[in-house]
C-alpha cells in the first residue's frame, strides 16, 4: 500500500517541461516574427530599389505617411509607400511601377525647341496641402477624403476638380511667389544651347526670366545637428527647381557652386543648411572660386542653423538653431529680404617649435573664434567621443549635454591651469601681461559658446559692440570651466585683454588643447599667428531681435551718448 502511494518517477517534471516550453515559445515567437518582418521589408526594399535606380522621379520610401495620403494611380488611401521629393506624387507599393510609367516628374531642364518664358502649368492631382485655397473660387481645397483637386508643382497654386478648365491646363505658369528665386527650366535649356555655340553672355537670357532675379542655391548638410536636412531637401525641391538643391553628403560645395557660373553675375544667393562647420566649408569653396578667377560669380551666403552652437548664424541674425518652428516658405522669404554684409575671415598659422619645426606649418581659416584652454578641451573631448560613437550624437540636446558633462569634469580636474606661465600673448606686436588664466579666446564675431555675447559682457561699464567686419579681433581670458559657465548664465564677465589687427600667441612648454571654429586638436610648443585673410559676402537677417541683441543695442547707445558728452 505504501508503494502504491508513491508518485510515478518523472511525473512532477512534466509541469516543469511545459513551463520551459512555453517560456521558450514566448521568447522565440516575437524574435521569429521580427525576423520575418525584417526579411519581408528587406525584400520589399530591394524590389523598390530596382525601380528607384532607373527612375525619373526622386522616390523616397516610407513605412508610414505623416498625413492622410492617396495613391496617385488607384486613388486608394495608402499608409505605406513612396513619395517623390521633387513633384510630390505619392503611390502605394503595388502601384509604383505604373506611377513611374504614367506620370512625368518635375521638368528641370526644358525640352529643346521650346520658346523662352513659355511654360505651362504642371498640374498633379490629389494630396494637396490642407491649408490651401482654390486659385479660381478661393474656397478651401483638399478637404474631401479622396484623391481630388490639383496642384501646380511650380507656382504651388491649387484648384478644385470642378474649377479646373482647359484654359488653365494650357495657361502659362508664373512660378508663383518665389519666381525671383527659381531657376526656370527654359533658362537652363537656353544656357545649354549657348554653351554648344561657345557663348558665355548669359545676361542676355535674364530678361526672359525676371527683372529683379536673384536665383538661390540650397546647400544642405544632412548629417548636421538634429538630422533635419533630409526633410528640408524634399521641401526645397518641391518649391524650387531640383537642380538648385544639393546634398553636401553626396556632392562637395566646390562642385555645387559651379552652378553660379551659369547664372547672372553678382545675383546669386546661397542658403547653407547646417552648422558653423558647414558654413566654413562652403566659404572655403567660395575662396577657391576667387583663386580660379571667378570673382564676378561670387554669391552671398545665408544660413539655416542646423548645428549645435550656431554662433555665426546667431551673429548674422539667423537664430541659434532651427527645429522646424517656421515654414520653408518663410525661410525663403527671409532670404529674399536679407541685406548683404561683409564677414572678416582670418588666417591662423601654427608653427611648431624644436624638432617639429621641420614640419610644414598648419594653416586654418577662422570665421568665428580661436581658443586655447578649457573650452577647447571640452571640444576636443566631445570630438573624440563623437568619432567613436557618431550614432549617439544625432540631437542638439544630447550634444549640449555631453559638452556640459566634460565642462563639469574639467571644473574638478583643471587640466589647463597656470596657462599664463606657459603662454605669451602679443597684440599688434605689444606684449600683454596675463593674469592667472586657464584659457584665452580670440573672437571675430559677437557670439561664443552657443549664444553668449562674450566681449560686451554685463554690468555698467560700457564697451563697444564687437563687429565682424571691422578688421579687428577681440581677445578675452577665462579663469576656468566654472568661470565659462558663470559667463554663460551672465553671472560673471570675462577678462578683456584687448583688440588687435594681428594676434600672436607663443606656447612655450607642455601640450595644450586648441580649437578653430569648433575643430579641436592637442598642440605642443608652437607659435600661433592670426592675420586678416579676406572678406566673405554674407546675408544678414534683421527680423526678430533677441534679448541679448536688445541689451547690446542699448549699451551701444549708452556708449554713443557718453562719447557725445565728451565731445
Amino acid at each position: 500500500c505504501t508503494a502504491s502511494r508513491r508518485p510515478f518517477p518523472g511525473a512532477g517534471g512534466g509541469a516543469e517541461w511545459r513551463l520551459a516550453l512555453w517560456t521558450l515559445c514566448s521568447v522565440l515567437l516575437p524574435v521569429l516574427i521580427t525576423l520575418w518582418c525584417s526579411l519581408q521589408r528587406a525584400r520589399r526594399q530591394l524590389l523598390i530599389r530596382d525601380i528607384f535606380r532607373s527612375s525619373k522621379h526622386d522616390w523616397r520610401y516610407t513605412d508610414l505617411f505623416g498625413q492622410p495620403s492617396y495613391c496617385c494611380v488607384c486613388g486608394q488611401p495608402v499608409l505605406r509607400g513612396a513619395f517623390c521629393r521633387c513633384c510630390g506624387r505619392r503611390a502605394g507599393e503595388g502601384c509604383l511601377k505604373r506611377a513611374e510609367r504614367r506620370f512625368p516628374c518635375k521638368e528641370t531642364v526644358a525640352r529643346s525647341g521650346r520658346a523662352p518664358a513659355a511654360m505651362p502649368h504642371h498640374w498633379i492631382r490629389g494630396n494637396v496641402p490642407l491649408c490651401s485655397h482654390c486659385w479660381v473660387c478661393t474656397q478651401q481645397c483638399g478637404t474631401q477624403p479622396k484623391l481630388c483637386d490639383y496642384r501646380c508643382v511650380w507656382c504651388q497654386n491649387t484648384v478644385h476638380d470642378e474649377c479646373m478648365q482647359n484654359s488653365l491646363k494650357n495657361e502659362e505658369c508664373t512660378f508663383g511667389e518665389f519666381r525671383d528665386l527659381i531657376i526656370p527650366p527654359y533658362y537652363l535649356s537656353a544656357v545649354n544651347q549657348m554653351r554648344k555655340d561657345k557663348r558665355t553672355d548669359y545676361e542676355k537670357i535674364v530678361p526672359y526670366c525676371r527683372k529683379h532675379w536673384i536665383p538661390i542655391i540650397i546647400l544642405t548638410n544632412t548629417r548636421s545637428g538634429n538630422n533635419m536636412g533630409e526633410t528640408l531637401l524634399g521641401e526645397f525641391k518641391i518649391l524650387l527647381n531640383p537642380v538648385q538643391v544639393f546634398d553636401l553628403s553626396k556632392i562637395a560645395p566646390a562642385k555645387a557652386l559651379q552652378l553660379c557660373t551659369l547664372l547672372p553675375c553678382n545675383a546669386v544667393r546661397v542658403l547653407v543648411c547646417g552648422g558653423d562647420g558647414t558654413v566654413g566649408w562652403v566659404l572655403d569653396a567660395i575662396d577657391e572660386m576667387k583663386i580660379k578667377g571667378q570673382e564676378r560669380y561670387i554669391p552671398q551666403v545665408a544660413i539655416l542653423p542646423l548645428g549645435t552652437g550656431n554662433d555665426l548664424s546667431n551673429t548674422l541674425g539667423w537664430g541659434a538653431g532651427y527645429a522646424g518652428e517656421i515654414s520653408v516658405e518663410q525661410i525663403l522669404r527671409n532670404v529674399m529680404e536679407a541685406d548683404g554684409i561683409k564677414l572678416d575671415r582670418w588666417k591662423v598659422q601654427v608653427t611648431n617649435k624644436g624638432y617639429y619645426n621641420l614640419r610644414k606649418p598648419k594653416v586654418f581659416t577662422m570665421n568665428n573664434y580661436f581658443s586655447i584652454g578649457p573650452d577647447a578641451l571640452m571640444a576636443l573631448n566631445f570630438h573624440a567621443h563623437r568619432e567613436k560613437t557618431p550614432s549617439l550624437f544625432s540631437s542638439r540636446i544630447i550634444n549640449k549635454a555631453v559638452y556640459f558633462f566634460y565642462g563639469t569634469k574639467d571644473c574638478l580636474v583643471q587640466e589647463c591651469k597656470d596657462l599664463n606661465k606657459k603662454v605669451e600673448l602679443e597684440l599688434d606686436g605689444e606684449r600683454i601681461e596675463l593674469p592667472n588664466l586657464e584659457g584665452i579666446i580670440v573672437l571675430n564675431i559677437g557670439y561664443w559658446g552657443g549664444g553668449c555675447r562674450l566681449w560686451e559682457g554685463m554690468g555698467d561699464e560700457p564697451y563697444p559692440l564687437a563687429r565682424h567686419d571691422d578688421g579687428l579681433l577681440e581677445v578675452v581670458g577665462v579663469y576656468g570651466s566654472f568661470h565659462c559657465a558663470q559667463i554663460q548664465v551672465k553671472l560673471a564677465n570675462p577678462v578683456r585683454l584687448g583688440q588687435a589687427h594681428t594676434v600672436r600667441l607663443i606656447l612655450k612648454s607642455s601640450k595644450m588643447p586648441m580649437q578653430v571654429d569648433g575643430e579641436p586638436w592637442a598642440q605642443g610648443p608652437c607659435t600661433v599667428t592670426i592675420t586678416h585673410k579676406t572678406h566673405a559676402l554674407m546675408l544678414y537677417h534683421s527680423g526678430e531681435q533677441t534679448d541679448d541683441d536688445a541689451s547690446s543695442v542699448s549699451e551701444q547707445e549708452h556708449v554713443r551718448e557718453q562719447t557725445d558728452e565728451d565731445v
